[in-house]
This record gives C-alpha cells, sequence and structure tokens, in this order.
C-alpha cells in the first residue's frame, strides 16, 4: 500500500553572499521524474524507476541521518560534479558559479 500524503525533499541552492538574507533568491534543482514542477509534464517509465528519484521519495519518510548519501548529494551538487549533475533534469546553476 501507498500513503494518502506523499512528503517531498526539495533541493535548492543560491548564489546569494548571505543565504540568511530575506532576500536571498533560491533556485531548485529538479530531478527527471520525481514531483517537482506542476506545469511539467509528469514522467513515466514503466516497470523500472530512476534510482535517484525513487531513493528520493523514500528518503523523506526517514530523517537525514538515516540517508547519509543526502549530504553527498548536496555536497556533489555544490561542486557542480557533472557526473551527479546528469542524474538530475535541470541544473538551475549551469554556466554560472555554483551555489
Amino acid at each position: 500500500s501507498i500513503t494518502r500524503e506523499r512528503t517531498e525533499i526539495i533541493l535548492q541552492g543560491t548564489s546569494s553572499l548571505d543565504p540568511k538574507d530575506p532576500t536571498a533568491v533560491w533556485e531548485e534543482f529538479e530531478f527527471k521524474c520525481k514531483p517537482g514542477d506542476l506545469r511539467r509534464r509528469p514522467c513515466l517509465i514503466s516497470p523500472y524507476h530512476y534510482r535517484l528519484d525513487w531513493l528520493m521519495w523514500f528518503a523523506a519518510f526517514q530523517t537525514y541521518e538515516q540517508n547519509e548519501w543526502i549530504i553527498h548529494l548536496a555536497g556533489k551538487l555544490l561542486a557542480q560534479e557533472e557526473e551527479t549533475l546528469s542524474l538530475l533534469a535541470t541544473n538551475p546553476f549551469a554556466g554560472r558559479d555554483p551555489p
């Protein structure tokens, strides 16, 4: 069975020098098939899933301490690692300084 509500983990970055500044603009990293932009057509790949998207879904049921790989994923996104970015649908910082 599945739950009636779906909690999602959203990864965002900012180019602001002070991320605590209320005017800082936060931009979302979009995944290939994980729910995100409501204007985007839903992804349908059957009977398989994109593994990272699938792992993000289940990680939302637990804490980051139980899913330490999320910390490593965030570090790779901050470092703009191309292999990691290839797993995502969009990189809001493409062609710009890393977040």
